[in-house]
């Protein structure tokens, strides 16, 4: 009776554990920091797009074996922001914090990136880029089971060579 107890409790606990992973992947917890820094710049929000979402999981998919962090194919329909860590606590939250981290590097009045050699702020950019209305992302653990892929696409896309994001 105690070993059965005992499994019982294990089960609930990494059960539990998987929730609060899941919970923290959901997608308000992509599109409510996205909406934040929307509204920082005064740029409307964005919405939960399923077909967005069923074309990220299906790239996170692609992606699961070797988690290298490569663009789709030239001609994809959809903007796109990539994230990856190693091991598997990385959160959709803390991806859309590593884009708009980058919003210290750009500058609005000139419309262009400041950033240190091998930064960039174009994830920022297509965070707040006011065309883009719906996202969809997706997150999968790597085959290797020490990280993660997360990916953001964006429609309409953004990021387009001498526009400005808002």
């Amino acid at each position: 009776m105690e070993y059965s107890l005992k499994l019982a409790v294990v089960l609930l606990l990494a059960l539990a554990s998987a929730m609060a992973v899941t919970a923290q992947n959901s997608p308000q917890d992509f599109v409510d920091p996205h909406n934040a820094a929307r509204a920082d710049v005064g740029v409307g929000p964005v919405t939960w797009d399923d077909n967005v979402a069923a074309y990220a999981q299906n790239y996170a998919e692609q992606r699961r074996g070797d988690c290298q962090l490569i663009h789709t194919p030239d001609g994809r329909p959809y903007g796109e922001n990539l994230f990856g860590g190693g091991g598997t606590q990385w959160t959709a939250a803390d991806a859309v914090s590593s884009w708009v981290s980058e919003k210290q590097y750009y500058d609005h009045g000139s419309n262009s990136c400041s950033a240190p050699e091998g930064d960039s702020c174009g994830h920022y950019t297509q965070v707040v880029w006011r065309d883009s209305t719906a996202i969809g992302c997706a997150r999968v653990v790597c085959d290797s089971g020490d990280g993660v892929f997360i990916i953001c696409s964006y429609n309409p896309p953004g990021n387009y060579v001498g526009q400005s994001p808002y």
